[in-house]
């Protein structure tokens, strides 16, 4: 079962057009590769024919994940207010006084500059549904962390 996922009417966009491309023009490419690489003979000893079903099968991956992506997306505005959801640029404070900025998203809505924390990430459950001043402690592989929340916006786009 896939997972909602928040994204800018931006990122849904560009999503929307790369699997476009890859349906129609990246298939002929990966189908032309395969038709020449078939032309050089045994198929058994052909490199070339490996690497180009190799990138056809990533390229099927990957629309495969965009259509289920793009089909479970949450697509509008970043949420407002005080309260972390998806889509919001939350900022954090540990426990040594170190401050941490970061989206709560979907890589595929990323920003230059910027970290992105999944929603689904033990980090960003801890954070989805807390507000500004709330502290919350999270178990992440390294070990057990308390942050406190400092702000929360929405993603300018």
């Amino acid at each position: 079962m896939s997972e909602t996922v928040w994204l800018s009417q931006a990122a849904y966009d560009r999503l929307k057009a790369e699997l476009h491309e890859l349906k129609t023009e990246g298939r002929a490419r990966a189908s032309a590769s395969i038709e020449a690489a078939r032309a050089h003979g045994d198929l058994r000893e052909n490199a070339e024919y490996d690497a180009a079903k190799e990138e056809q099968g990533q390229m099927e991956a990957r629309i495969r994940q965009l259509e289920d992506m793009l089909a479970n997306a949450r697509v509008g505005d970043a949420p407002s207010g005080d309260v972390v959801q998806a889509g919001m640029v939350v900022t954090t404070v540990d426990e040594d006084g170190d401050e941490l900025t970061f989206l709560v998203g979907s890589r595929e809505d990323r920003v230059d500059g910027m970290s992105i924390v999944s929603a689904q990430s033990p980090l960003g459950q801890a954070l989805v549904g807390t507000a500004v001043g709330d502290t919350v402690h999270y178990q992440a592989p390294a070990g057990t962390f308390k942050v406190t929340v400092t702000q929360a916006r929405p993603l300018e786009t």
